[in-house]
């Protein structure tokens, strides 16, 4: 039987015994034009990536992504990078695990938790026009927003992930609002919950996540202001009106720099404020992830999402708060 530990508990040139999920399968060729199948295993503590080498087309068919499976093999670091030499691979049996959402990583904070986060915050929109359209938008696509991650890969990729990063900014902005009272806070809290909902027409969804056509070829800015757009219609206001065309801006400003995908760079605070808040969250939560599967006193994996760059854990731990 296999062992209870999760992917991300054992150490390297640990044997791996384990029931996970595989995340993706890609068919891929081989200098020695063989077919292998580069694979990402996910469980709840996270997701490590091993390559099937010499896969026959029944193995192709078989490792899909979406499914659990049974995985023998010995973790190992390439190039600061963890991964699994796979030993043995199979399909589940009856009576073994095999349901998909047991393996899924969640967000840490439950679903009503968040709801509840998200109502409160849009009583603070205060403004007639961005209100409107924040609850407009949030009742079409409620289900996929609390329950899409917020990337593939990188940051917040898990179930949830995208309502927890938008609440992790929320959570800033209020205190950014505190300590610079100047600011717009309707605009800022209605940018922060519109910024990243295009992702739920990007993505496909928690499970096995990969890019939707309409993401790959227009991408979630540019999405959600479409269907901003869309949405002035029957609310009978006008998508050119100032106070639209604000709110516009800071959903299609906040990736700050045309080379990161945003159309526009920030022309109002508020807007910079969004982005460098959005840029905060997402790069401690890709520290905390790498710092957090790295020994202490050892220096982590290379982060490529910020520039290759590796991390230092140090060896003595925080000190408790008295």
């Amino acid at each position: 039987m296999a062992a209870t530990k999760q992917l991300m508990d054992y150490a390297v040139d640990e044997a791996v015994d384990a029931f996970v999920l595989l995340k993706s399968a890609d068919v891929r060729t081989a200098k020695n034009g063989k077919q292998y199948i580069a694979l990402v295993f996910e469980d709840r503590s996270g997701e490590i990536s091993g390559k099937y080498w010499d896969a026959s087309p029944e193995d192709i068919e078989n490792y899909v992504a979406g499914i659990v499976v049974h995985l023998q093999g010995k973790r190992e670091n390439y190039q600061t990078h963890p991964q699994i030499k796979i030993f043995h691979l199979r399909l589940t049996t009856v009576g073994e695990p095999d349901d998909p959402n047991q393996y899924i990583e969640k967000a840490p904070m439950s679903r009503a938790d968040m709801e509840d986060y998200i109502n409160q915050t849009v009583f603070e929109i205060t403004q007639p026009t961005w209100n409107r359209l924040v609850r407009k938008l949030l009742a079409e696509y409620q289900e996929a927003f609390f329950t899409f991650p917020a990337a593939k890969t990188n940051h917040h990729a898990f179930q949830g992930g995208l309502a927890f990063h938008t609440i992790s900014i929320l959570k800033l902005a209020h205190s950014v609002v505190k300590q610079y009272p100047d600011l717009n806070a309707p605009l800022l809290f209605a940018g922060a919950i519109l910024h990243d909902l295009g992702k739920t027409i990007e993505l496909s969804g928690p499970k096995s996540t990969t890019y939707t056509l309409a993401g790959n070829l227009v991408g979630h800015i540019v999405l959600i202001d479409g269907e901003l757009v869309r949405a002035c219609e029957p609310l009978k206001l006008d998508p050119q009106a100032e106070d639209v065309l604000l709110l516009r801006h800071m959903i299609l400003s906040h990736h700050g720099l045309l080379e990161y995908g945003s159309p526009v760079r920030p022309a109002l605070r508020e807007a910079d404020v969004l982005h460098q808040l959005d840029e905060l969250d997402a790069s401690i939560m890709m520290l905390d992830t790498v710092v957090e599967h790295t020994a202490p006193g050892e220096f982590s994996e290379r982060v490529f999402a910020m520039d290759g760059r590796r991390f230092y854990r140090p060896s003595e731990p925080k000190p408790k708060e008295s």
